[in-house]
């Protein structure tokens, strides 16, 4: 199951007011490294489902929660617990990367 999208009209509702682990991807269509690692965060949705919730974040198209977060360059990963912010990646991390991400905020 691919990771969803989250909008600013919907980013509170489904994320800032929920309880569990969240891991927004923010990216864009045109960006390169953001090609390379939805395929990789779409795996890792099917990997931990049940866990935690993945979703994307269209940076061109919601403006105002990519403003919120202070997303500057792409893509960025923001992990939320309980709707707070507990870890950030700016760039291409790897799935190496994310995994240790995922597991820390899950505390394994």
């Amino acid at each position: 199951m691919p990771a969803g999208h989250f909008t600013d009209q919907d980013f509170e509702d489904k994320v800032l007011k929920q309880k569990g682990v969240f891991f927004v991807d923010f990216y864009a269509d045109w960006c390169g490294p953001c090609k390379i690692s939805g395929p990789i965060i779409d795996k890792l949705a099917d990997e931990y489902q049940g866990k935690l919730t993945f979703g994307k974040v269209n940076v061109d198209e919601n403006q105002a929660t990519s403003q919120k977060y202070g997303v500057m360059s792409i893509p960025t990963v923001v992990v939320l617990k309980d709707g707070q912010e507990v870890d950030r990646m700016i760039g291409f991390a790897g799935e190496e990367g994310y995994v240790k991400m995922i597991k820390k905020a899950l505390g394994e």
